[in-house]
């Protein structure tokens, strides 16, 4: 193993394929082996592999274990980690707004549509279509 890139430094090697290796390696439950992780991200040959596992490891985000690797740092900006799933945050940030919008044109809709009232249900919608656009555009972006 090379010289250990410094923390503040290990988010630099996240990009491109090396970001997928790393991003399969956290969904998995178990340590992966080179081969294991050639076929499942389709890789060209296993030296392509090695190449990226060990620079993800010479900037301290993997462990080797017996021949194969396994997260040894979890960096989750954007995501959470529920059991081998990782999920945008922005998720829970949609499911609570959208929630917040159905009590409020459900059981707190008043007799009397104020102004008020609709300001405040238009601000949730909004509120609602921006934590959507963001978790959708982490999603298909495929960032930590």
């Amino acid at each position: 193993m090379g010289n250990a890139v410094p923390a503040e430094q290990s988010r630099e090697v996240l990009r491109g394929t090396t970001l997928e290796v790393y991003r399969f390696l956290l969904k998995s439950s178990k340590p992966v082996g080179i081969r294991e992780l050639q076929r499942g991200l389709s890789l060209s040959s296993p030296s392509v592999a090695t190449y990226h596992l060990e620079k993800l490891e010479d900037a301290g985000l993997l462990k080797r274990e017996a021949g194969n690797y396994t997260c040894a740092k979890f960096l989750l900006e954007n995501n959470v980690k529920i059991s081998r799933f990782l999920i945008p945050r922005f998720l829970f940030y949609v499911v609570f707004a959208a929630a917040v919008l159905a009590l409020e044109v459900t059981l707190m809709r008043p007799s009397f549509i104020s102004h008020e009232y609709v300001f405040s249900v238009v601000a949730t919608t909004m509120f609602v279509l921006f934590f959507s656009y963001e978790t959708v555009k982490t999603w298909l972006r495929g960032s930590l």
